[in-house]
């Protein structure tokens, strides 16, 4: 059953890195089983026998945490303060200008 080989782990099936990806078991479910998924339909299956996306705990090792707060101090809230609107009104050309 595909559960038992996605459970053993990614390295048992050849990926050293212990990752799994749709594509990797697009493969593996291609070779065992000899079907053919999308990757968008792999995801709706793996969804359905109880499998998730799981985000990564750890962090790149060249993170640096310093550029990173200097970063948010300075750069995230001139990004987050967004556009300004100068007067309301219409783009449209159809509509006439009320007076």
């Amino acid at each position: 059953m595909l559960e038992t080989v996605l459970g053993a782990g990614a390295a048992v099936s050849g990926w050293s890195d212990q990752c799994w990806t749709l594509a990797r078991i697009a493969e593996i479910v291609r070779r065992r089983f000899g079907v053919e998924y999308t990757l968008a339909g792999l995801d709706l299956l793996l969804h359905r026998i109880g499998w998730s996306v799981q985000v990564p705990s750890r962090k790149a090792t060249e993170r640096d945490e310093e550029k990173i707060a200097a970063w948010k101090d300075e750069q995230w809230p001139v990004i987050k303060r967004g556009r300004r609107i100068r007067a309301p009104g219409s783009a449209s050309r159809t509509k006439r200008a009320r007076a």
